[in-house]
């Protein structure tokens, strides 16, 4: 490894094992680690955001983690600014730094800037991706023609995905999709290396599903219950909590609450996967071997 400051990125989708990988080479460097999880910023979301427990916090430093309020404004602008405070205060103490977690826009943020775009809205999203199921790619097409004719004219209209973000981000600030972008990648003053959690898609979606059953054990139904007077917040219209709301409004049952937030984790963890794959710069890790440390010193020492 070079003199140069670095930061060591442990990217993937939920329940890959991040948390776990980012430990064990914060352990081998002595250093800490930087929470990139748009979810575990905020204190009032413990158990349905997957939040490493008290002993896995123990274990290395880690920041980011119940940083913030759910009723604070924090964008990924937010988190460009202060992360990168913050890696000038930490590079001043290791020669290395560990950002883990599964957010691939603050990831962005943090590795290349990135302008001060919304999170992703689920409700907005699986909204768009049923109109898209039920109505075709065509009528997604129409929509971001009118919202916003300058992303229309270069973006792939036949990637799906690619236009529900557009319009995601167009519902939710009433601003095109296009204001929000930059071309330019800011150099930064770290070498970066970025690792991914990679594992069988079938191993990872039981993963999912074995850990919603524990969050609900662990008093996720509770958690919920107790933030109803502030489901209005963006940072509650998420995987885990939206479905649990519709539970307390009598929308479905339980079983029916429970199970919908297992397939839209697997669905979370599918659109995670297809971000981070078409980003070349990160070398994939087995997260189930054995030898995981030393396979992930062997990228980042060479």
């Amino acid at each position: 490894m070079s003199t140069t400051p670095t930061l060591i990125v442990i990217a993937g989708p939920t329940a890959s094992g991040k948390t776990a990988a980012a430990i064990q080479l914060a352990q081998h460097f002595n250093t800490a680690v930087v929470s990139a999880d748009s979810r575990q910023f905020f204190r009032e979301m413990s158990i349905g955001t997957a939040k490493p427990n008290a002993e896995e916090l123990a274990a290395a430093p880690h920041y980011f983690i119940n940083s913030h309020s759910i009723q604070e404004s924090f964008s990924v602008g937010d988190f460009e600014r202060q992360g990168l405070a913050l890696l000038e205060e930490l590079f001043q103490q290791h020669s290395v730094v560990i950002l883990a977690g599964g957010s691939g826009l603050y990831i962005k943020a943090i590795c290349e800037g990135f302008d001060d775009l919304p999170t992703a809205n689920d409700e907005i999203r699986d909204r768009l991706n049923a109109e898209l199921a039920e109505k075709g790619i065509a009528h997604l097409q129409e929509r971001l023609k009118l919202a916003d004719p300058v992303y229309y004219a270069e973006v792939d209209i036949n990637n799906p995905q690619r236009l529900i973000r557009a319009l995601d981000v167009y519902e939710s600030t009433g601003i095109p999709f296009s204001s929000f972008r930059t071309a330019q990648t800011r150099k930064r003053t770290f070498n970066i290396i970025k690792l991914g959690m990679d594992m069988p898609r079938e191993a990872l979606y039981d993963r999912i599903n074995r850990r919603v059953d524990i969050m609900v054990n662990d008093g996720l139904i509770e958690e919920v219950q107790a933030l109803l007077p502030y489901r209005h917040l963006n940072a509650l219209n998420t995987v885990g909590y939206s479905e649990l709301f519709d539970y307390f409004d009598g929308k479905n049952d339980l079983p029916t609450a429970i199970a919908l937030i297992k397939q839209n984790t697997r669905r979370f963890a599918k659109r995670q996967m297809t971000w981070f794959r078409k980003d070349k710069d990160i070398v994939w890790v087995d997260a189930l071997g054995d030898g995981l440390l030393e396979e992930m010193l062997k990228v980042v020492e060479k």
